[in-house]
C-alpha cells in the first residue's frame, strides 16, 4: 500500500494587521458616556468641524466609509444625548466617533480554513473552479471572527487567490429577524424554562413571529399573568438571550467578498465565532444552500451554532438544538445520507460521533463512530470539515491530538450508505507539523476545517500552528487507495 504524500502549493497566507474595522468603544459605566457626550456638547459648530476634519484626514484612507461606522455608534449612545434633537448633523457624527476604535481583525493569527464553490463559476475556462475560502481572523483579546477568500483551481489544480484589499466591512444587522415558534421555545425547554407563563406566551405567537412581535407579546403576556410575575421575569431574560444570539445579518453586494467580516454579534459569541466549517448542501429538490457550523465562545463558555447562507451575502445564525448539540466540531453532511440529516461530532473531546436528524437544527442522538486508534491520535481525534463524497465513500479528514499536544492530518473511509461504517483510515498522517512550519501562537498544530476534491485532486487548505495558512494536494485515487483495503 503506497502512503499518499501531499504537494505543497508553495502559498502561504499571513496575517495582516493593516486589515482594521470600525468597532464601537463605549465604556461600561454611564456616568462615563455622559460625561464624554457633555464634553462634546461644550464645543462650538467650528470646533466640531475642525475635529472632524482631522478625524477624516486620520482615517479616511484606512476604510470606504468610516462616517458610517460613526452613525451607527451614535446610535447606540443617542438616548444618552440631551436634547438630541436640536443638535446638529456634524456633532452626532463626533460623539459617533468618541464611541468608536479600530480592531485590528487579524493582528494575531489567521488560520483554520474550509473551502467550497463559490456560487458563482461564470466565466472560467473550461476544469477551473472558482471558490470561497473561509477564514478564522483572530485579534485583539483572542477575539475571531469569520473572514473570507476567493481564487480559482486552475484544471492543473493549481491555485490563484485573489488579492484582498486592505478594506473590511461588517454586515448590516437586521433589527426585526422572524423564528420558528417549534424551534425556539424547544431551546427554551431545554434550558428548562419551560412553564405556564412561557407557554402562554407561546400559545400567543404565530408559527413564525418576528422579534418586534416576540417583544409585543412579552408585554401582554406579562400583564395578564401577574402570578407569575417572578416565572416571567427569569424567563423574559433567557427569551431576549435567544432572540439575540439567533440574528440575521446582510453584506452590500458592492462589498467584495475577501472585505466581508462576519464579528461577533450576539452576546453568547462575545469573544469570538471559532472555526466556522462551511459546506455546499444539496438538498433532494436539487435547491442550494451553504451551512457552517463554528463555536460561540463568550470568555466562558461554548455553544455549536450554524451559519446559514445561499449567497454569501445575507447569513443567519441559529443556536442548535438537541441533546446532541456539545462540544466543538460539528460537521455537516453535503446531502441527506438516507432521507436525514447527518453530521460528524465530538460529543466527548475525545472521540468521533454519527449524528443523524429530520431536521438540521435540532440533534438528539449520537452514536459512536471512532475512538483515538493510531500513536499520533492518542489524545483524542475530531474532523477537518464535512465529509466528502467520492465513489469509494465518504472521504472524512481528520485530525489526531498526540503527545505534547502535537496535531497531525489523517482521514478515514466511511461507508457511502451507512457511514456508521468505517471501512479505513490512515495509519500515518497525511500531513505534520515539522519544521520549521510547526512554530507560531499554538506550535505543533496543522488543522484544517474543510477541504474540496476537484479535477480527481484533494484540494486541503490548512492552518499551521494557529498563525498561518498553506495548501496542499493529494491525488484522490492514492488517498483512496491508502484508505480502503477492497482497493489494493
Amino acid at each position: 500500500m503506497i502512503h499518499p504524500v501531499p504537494t505543497p502549493t508553495g502559498i502561504h497566507l499571513r496575517p495582516d494587521n493593516s486589515r482594521v474595522l470600525v468597532r464601537s468603544f463605549i465604556p461600561g459605566e454611564r456616568a462615563s458616556v455622559l460625561r464624554i457626550i457633555e464634553r462634546a456638547l461644550l464645543l462650538t459648530a467650528d470646533e466640531i468641524m475642525d475635529r472632524l476634519v482631522l478625524l477624516h484626514a486620520h482615517f479616511d484612507s484606512r476604510h470606504k466609509r468610516v462616517d458610517l461606522a460613526w452613525r451607527r455608534h451614535y446610535d447606540s449612545v443617542r438616548h444618552h444625548v440631551p436634547h438630541e434633537a436640536s443638535i446638529t448633523d456634524d456633532c452626532r457624527l463626533y460623539i459617533g466617533a468618541l464611541f468608536s476604535g479600530e480592531y485590528a481583525l487579524e493582528s494575531a493569527a489567521l488560520f483554520n480554513p474550509s473551502i467550497v464553490p463559490h456560487p458563482d463559476q461564470s466565466g472560467l475556462p473550461p476544469g477551473e473552479l472558482r471558490f470561497i475560502m473561509s477564514l478564522r481572523a483572530t485579534g485583539e483579546g483572542h477575539i475571531s471572527s469569520i473572514a473570507f477568500r476567493t481564487g480559482v483551481i486552475g484544471a492543473d489544480h493549481s491555485i490563484v487567490l485573489e488579492q484582498p484589499s486592505r478594506f473590511v466591512t461588517a454586515p448590516e444587522l437586521n433589527p426585526d429577524p422572524s423564528f420558528r415558534r417549534g424551534v425556539f421555545f424547544r431551546k427554551l425547554r431545554e434550558m428548562e424554562f419551560e412553564n405556564d407563563w412561557s407557554r402562554t406566551l407561546m400559545n400567543s405567537l404565530a408559527d413564525r413571529f418576528t422579534r418586534s412581535e416576540l417583544n409585543s407579546a412579552i408585554r401582554i403576556a406579562r400583564g395578564v399573568t401577574r402570578p407569575f410575575a417572578r416565572e416571567a421575569k427569569r424567563t423574559t431574560e433567557c427569551i431576549r438571550w435567544l432572540a439575540e444570539a439567533n440574528y440575521e445579518v446582510h453584506f452590500d453586494p458592492a462589498v467584495p467578498v475577501s472585505e466581508r467580516i462576519i464579528f461577533p454579534v450576539s452576546p453568547n459569541e462575545s469573544n469570538g465565532m471559532e472555526d466556522a466549517r462551511f459546506v455546499l448542501f444539496r438538498d433532494d429538490d436539487g435547491s442550494v444552500t451553504y451551512y457552517a457550523t463554528y463555536t460561540a465562545y463568550n470568555g466562558r463558555s461554548i455553544l455549536p451554532q450554524l451559519l446559514e447562507t445561499t449567497d454569501f451575502l445575507s447569513f443567519r445564525a441559529y443556536i442548535l438544538h438537541g441533546a446532541a448539540v456539545r462540544n466543538k466540531g460539528m460537521a455537516l453532511f453535503p446531502r441527506k445520507v438516507g432521507g436525514k440529516y447527518a453530521m460528524i461530532s465530538r460529543q466527548d473531546d475525545e472521540n468521533l460521533y454519527l449524528m443523524l436528524s429530520d431536521d438540521p437544527h435540532v440533534w438528539e442522538d449520537a452514536r459512536l463512530l471512532r475512538r483515538p486508534v493510531e500513536a499520533w491520535e492518542a489524545v483524542k481525534i475530531g474532523n477537518c470539515g464535512s465529509p466528502i463524497e467520492t465513489p469509494a465513500g465518504w472521504l472524512l479528514i481528520t485530525h489526531g491530538v498526540g503527545p505534547m499536544r502535537r496535531y497531525c492530518i489523517g482521514a478515514l473511509l466511511l461507508d457511502l450508505e451507512d457511514p456508521s461504517i468505517v471501512l479505513g483510515h490512515l495509519a500515518a498522517p497525511l500531513i505534520e507539523p515539522d519544521e520549521p512550519l510547526r512554530n507560531g501562537y499554538v506550535p505543533n498544530v496543522v488543522y484544517s476545517c474543510g477541504a474540496l476534491v476537484h479535477g480527481g485532486c484533494l484540494i486541503l487548505p490548512y492552518g499551521l500552528s494557529d498563525t498561518t495558512i498553506t495548501f496542499s494536494t493529494v491525488p484522490l485515487e492514492v488517498l483512496l487507495a491508502a484508505l480502503d483495503p477492497r482497493r489494493e
